[in-house]
């Protein structure tokens, strides 16, 4: 079976990766796609790795290490996109109870023992304070969030706009895959772009903007985050472009082919992303500070996330176009590092707390606090996707899926 039409998201590769009866299947998963994923994971950790335990060959990634989730939202989009758009083709609706009961038997019941933790052991908590417990376990989270009442935990707030994704796209796939046009559906797509522009360009005219210039950067940082990055309704662009990609590749595909073959889709896909971290890294008046590295000026904020969206769109249709290429020369580790993409990333944060409480945070410095975070952080993953991850998606295979 297609890797894409078993990987649900862009989290969560297939229950079966480590199974030694199911090689056939970890050799026909696609390969673009899981070294994305292991890239973004890998760039997650690194954004929330303290910058003393960063080997000095990664700090000047590290400043944009943020841009992994901005990969996985590309990715969901397209995973889940091209999943639905196959159902719709061939039974002409969705099985809304199925798609629900999967996303939920995938998600849940890792992140729940992970929220259990920080409930029970406040000791394992990645900071002082935290958000509500409700708001993490209804997923809204990410709505509010200001990181002046509570950090802790605080990586959920993209998967937060993930369930988000997940509740509203199978619907509107069922309500509108008849009733839509190529030329609305582009429509469409400009609608949601222009208004995330406005709406960014709005928020920080209104808010950000007036605080930066009265001197008070972290407070507009924290109103940065909290109105900016962290809602759904800004941080759509990921998730849109990835549907997009799946909407060309699987209805209009000779189109596709011809107006984006991996020799124009790569480079110009390489060269957006370059140009949107080249307006993230257009300080103004922020030059010098060093407030957290997701906070820069205006044009960044405004136009700079369209623009890395549609970039990794086109590279990961660039790589799906070159799959036997990719085939020949395999990236090691990737289909383990996406396998565990989940797991680490709801546990590496308190992972290296917890680290840093048993060895004593003077002795995690540079390469010797690297490889404890990697080595920590990888060993408690695998710990949670063995013991609960792997077995609850094992049990809604068994559950869910059509009897032979």
């Amino acid at each position: 079976m297609n890797a894409i039409a078993h990987s649900d998201s862009a989290y969560f590769p297939s229950a079966r990766s480590f199974s030694s009866e199911k090689i056939e299947k970890v050799q026909s998963r696609a390969v673009g796609p899981d070294v994305l994923r292991s890239l973004a994971i890998l760039l997650v950790m690194l954004v929330h790795l303290p910058v003393e335990a960063t080997p000095a060959t990664l700090v000047g990634v590290r400043t944009y290490a943020w841009l992994g989730v901005d990969i996985f939202f590309v990715l969901s989009g397209f995973l889940i996109g091209t999943q639905l758009f196959k159902e719709v083709s061939r039974t002409g609706s969705v099985d809304l109870k199925s798609f629900y009961l999967r996303r939920a038997f995938r998600i849940f019941p890792a992140f729940f023992v992970v929220l259990g933790l920080y409930a029970i052991f406040p000791v394992l908590r990645d900071a002082p304070t935290m958000q509500s417990f409700l708001s993490f376990a209804t997923f809204t989270v990410n709505f509010d969030f200001d990181p002046r009442v509570g950090r802790a935990f605080s990586q959920a707030w993209s998967l937060c706009v993930e369930e988000h994704f997940y509740l509203v796209l199978p619907l509107l796939v069922l309500l509108l895959h008849r009733r839509i046009s190529t030329g609305w559906m582009l429509l469409l797509t400009g609608s949601i772009l222009i208004a995330g522009l406005v709406l960014r360009y709005t928020i920080w005219e209104s808010q950000v903007g007036v605080l930066v210039d009265a001197g008070k950067l972290r407070e507009a940082f924290a109103v940065y985050l909290r109105d900016v990055y962290y809602p759904t309704y800004t941080r759509l662009d990921g998730l849109m472009f990835g549907v997009i990609l799946a909407a060309a590749r699987f209805f209009k595909p000779e189109l596709y082919k011809r107006y984006a073959p991996p020799r124009v889709a790569l480079p110009v896909g390489v060269a957006l992303v370059v140009a949107a971290l080249v307006l993230f890294s257009i300080r103004g008046p922020l030059a010098g500070t060093n407030l957290f590295l997701v906070f820069q000026a205006q044009l960044g904020t405004v136009a700079g996330f369209p623009l890395i969206s549609i970039g990794i769109a086109l590279i990961l249709g660039a790589m799906l176009d070159l799959e036997q290429v990719m085939r020949r020369w395999p990236v090691p580790g990737a289909v383990i590092v996406a396998t565990l993409s989940y797991s680490l990333y709801l546990t590496h944060k308190s992972v290296f707390h917890v680290a840093r409480l048993v060895f004593g945070e003077e002795n995690l410095q540079g390469g010797f606090g690297f490889m404890v975070y990697l080595v920590t952080s990888f060993a408690a993953a695998t710990v949670l996707w063995f013991c609960v991850e792997r077995s609850f998606l094992l049990l809604r295979d068994r559950l869910l899926s059509p009897r032979k």
